[in-house]
């Protein structure tokens, strides 16, 4: 009777030894390599694998990097999906992000060997993009600079009772402001509010008004707003500063999205100070932008807080090389060329069913996502497959994310680059396999 192989499981030592093994240690950690080696020795006393496979089975269970963060193809059609992680950095973002990683010069004046000013190409980066601002300063999201404008310029918030908005996960931005201590003072109805609500409620305890983008909803009909413009006119004099949270991170004006409000537009029309996020149409990395008035800027500089919100080198990285590097990839998907995208999709599909599948090329409805133009679809082709293929692909290497309209699944082309037509190919022969 043969040897039962059960019984020639592989010592842990010596597969740990072993050199492919070894410089997946010395690559991923030891203790993420001995999980790996660990499975094989049980399926190998399962009966499920021989011995001799043990190191090619362990090199097969390990992840590409020590991190459980797994890249996804983002076929949903949302350009800046949250759950997605928002915007895809730039190659020359993720180059900077690389040579930051390191030893840098974050906050060293190389010349003189003292101290410098942190993040101040990313600063300089910003203000270059946005001239109507004279100062700018950075903190890790835009809950967290809305955060410190409460804290630092203190007292009583006059916000428009419409603004009390509730965005994505239950956060509510009256909850934020009332947890800094602050203190609301609601003016308006719920779809109306004019220059003389704001007026009417201006006292000397007013610390600032405050103008919230709506974002990811609107309100139509028997409706009236007070535009930044007009607010700013009508406040001349008071020393009140007024804050416009514009969310999106739209820099300047873009034919796309000719209703999304930007920065220098939000700044020209006389806002004191602008806030908006960094991973979302600016297309950065997480990051909450302040921009404005100097003297504001360096109130909320010197604040005790600001030392707990400020960002790492990376996120400056990133965000200066966004800022000045090619055109980030949310902009690409944005401008992108509808005819382009269905001429990508028609040959998708023949390829894949020229393969068995059933794939056909369809016309879609893309999204700006992230809080960003609720109501301005964008136009987008998509190849729709059977239904019973979202979950696999979802569960494939790499993981694709499309999403089910009916009994089809659809996978929108306008939230992926054309580099990505291969892969995602691949994926969906896999699947069909």
């Amino acid at each position: 009777m043969s040897a039962d192989p059960r019984r020639q499981v592989p010592r842990t030592d010596t597969l740990l030894a072993d050199p492919q093994l070894a410089a997946a240690a010395d690559r991923l950690g030891r203790e993420l390599v001995k999980s790996a080696v660990q499975q094989v020795q049980q399926r190998i006393r399962d009966g499920a694998l021989a011995p001799g496979d043990a190191v090619d089975a362990a090199l097969a269970g390990l992840p590409s990097t020590a991190g459980s963060l797994r890249p996804v193809l983002n076929a949903t059609g949302v350009l800046v999906h949250t759950n997605l992680g928002r915007a895809p950095l730039s190659p020359a973002a993720v180059e900077a992000v690389a040579a930051a990683s390191g030893t840098t010069d974050v906050e060293l004046d190389l010349g003189t060997g003292r101290r410098g000013p942190r993040g101040e190409a990313a600063i300089a980066a910003l203000l270059a993009a946005v001239p109507a601002a004279e100062a700018a300063l950075v903190v890790n999201n835009c809950a967290a600079a809305l955060a410190l404008v409460a804290t630092a310029l203190g007292g009583e918030l006059v916000i428009a009772r419409g603004e009390l908005v509730e965005i994505g996960d239950g956060f509510r931005i009256p909850e934020l402001l009332t947890a800094t201590g602050a203190r609301l003072r609601e003016v308006g109805t719920t779809n109306r509010v004019t220059l003389d609500d704001y007026r009417d409620a201006l006292s000397p305890d007013t610390g600032a008004v405050l103008k919230v983008h709506p974002s990811n909803f609107v309100v139509r009909g028997f409706t009236r707003a007070v535009p930044v413009a007009e607010l700013a006119a009508g406040l001349g004099g008071s020393g009140v500063p007024l804050v416009a949270d514009v969310g999106s991170g739209l820099l300047r004006p873009h034919p796309v999205l000719p209703e999304e409000p930007d920065l220098q537009t939000t700044l020209d029309d006389g806002a004191d100070l602008v806030l908006a996020s960094g991973d979302k149409l600016l297309g950065g990395p997480q990051a909450g932008l302040v921009l404005g008035r100097a003297h504001l800027v360096q109130r909320l500089r010197r604040h005790p807080l600001y030392r707990a919100l400020r960002v790492d080198k990376t996120t400056l990285a990133a965000l200066e090389a966004t800022l000045r590097g090619p055109l980030p990839p949310v902009h690409q998907m944005l401008s992108a060329d509808p005819a382009e995208l269905r001429r990508r999709a028609g040959a998708l599909a023949a390829r894949l069913a020229g393969a068995g599948v059933d794939a056909v090329a369809v016309d879609a409805q893309a999204r700006v996502g992230g809080g960003g133009a609720p109501e301005h679809p964008l136009p987008s082709a998509a190849v729709s497959l059977p239904g019973t293929f979202a979950a696999p692909l979802r569960a494939g290497t790499p993981p694709v994310v499309g999403y089910v309209a009916g009994d089809r699944t659809l996978l929108d082309l306008r939230s992926l680059p054309p580099s990505a037509d291969e892969t995602l190919a691949a994926a969906v022969l896999q699947v069909a396999r």
